[in-house]
């Protein structure tokens, strides 16, 4: 008992703290019985299988994928009849592989036009869209189609002073009117809604409406017209004529008012323009009556 033994350990060693999965318990953990494959296997890397921040679910569904040959289907459908796991969790778990490297899902078009979609597993995470050494190509993003513009807006047009339906019908006719003289001129409910002012604010200015007709069809181009609402938006603004003088309404002349007079014959006073001495019934007993006057007419007495 006196006898130390050299090769014994004084106490129990710890695992190492640059392996973690090793258990610190003296005698527990896990223990493997390998036996070495020939055929009818695939490598997987640590990485994947310890990988701290994926499921369990997406871990061993990225195994699977590795697993399965070229070709094999690895869609939702697929996977969720092989599996007890619904479309949800395995879409989830897909995800969670797409994020992190190691998988990726490429849409391609088929000679015949028809457009499918490849999903290719790696065994190796990709980082920055770049492919490791492990016969992963990058993946091939089709850069986004431009975004289309709306169409432009119509030029602002005049706006009348007044909006009596009668003259806002009146210039309504007067557009769905156009199309006969040039069938270019066909125009939409909603340009024929923006133009409608436009055309009242000329025959608020006392224009005729075939003016206004002349006015829009006449010179027009001989090449086909992409957008003609916008070009009689432009002649309406253009062109639009100045307002009319104004004009004092001329009130009634009123008949002249002849001075009064007192007659050198009878003394009586009457009115009859210069020079005239005579009232009327002097000038008949004398012979001086204004033709047309009836024999024995009395006239009026003065006012």
């Amino acid at each position: 008992m006196d006898v130390q033994n050299p090769s014994a350990p004084p106490r129990a060693q710890s695992a190492p703290a640059d392996n973690p999965t090793r258990t610190r318990r003296h005698g527990g953990g896990i223990s493997h019985d390998n036996t070495r494959h020939t055929t009818r296997f695939v490598v997987i890397g640590n990485h994947l299988v310890q990988h701290k921040e994926l499921s369990l679910l997406a871990i061993g569904l990225s195994c699977h994928l590795q697993s399965l040959p070229t070709g094999a289907g690895a869609d939702i459908k697929s996977l969720a009849a092989r599996f007890p796991e619904g479309p949800t969790r395995i879409a989830a778990a897909l995800r969670e592989l797409e994020a992190h490297g190691y998988l990726r899902r490429e849409r391609h078009r088929t000679e015949t036009g028809r457009i499918v979609t490849r999903t290719v597993s790696c065994n190796q995470p990709r980082h920055r869209r770049e492919a490791a050494d492990t016969g992963c190509p990058p993946a091939k993003r089709t850069p986004p189609p431009p975004r289309r513009a709306g169409p432009k807006a119509l030029p602002a047009v005049p706006r009348p002073s007044s909006t009596a339906p009668a003259l806002l019908q009146t210039a309504l006719d007067l557009l769905a009117d156009l199309r006969r003289r040039d069938a270019r001129l066909l125009l939409s409910a909603t340009d024929t809604a923006h133009l409608v002012p436009g055309v009242a604010a000329w025959l608020e200015r006392d224009v005729a409406p075939g003016a206004v007709r002349d006015a829009l069809t006449a010179g027009l181009p001989d090449e086909p017209l992409r957008r003609p609402a916008a070009l009689l938006a432009h002649r309406l603004a253009d062109r639009l004529p100045p307002p009319p003088p104004f004009r004092t309404p001329s009130a009634a002349v009123p008949p002249p008012r002849h001075p009064l007079q007192n007659c050198e014959g009878c003394d009586r006073g009457f009115r009859a323009p210069a020079p005239e001495s005579r009232c009327r019934d002097c000038r008949t007993t004398t012979g001086d009556a204004p033709p047309g006057t009836p024999p024995g007419h009395v006239p009026s007495p003065a006012r």
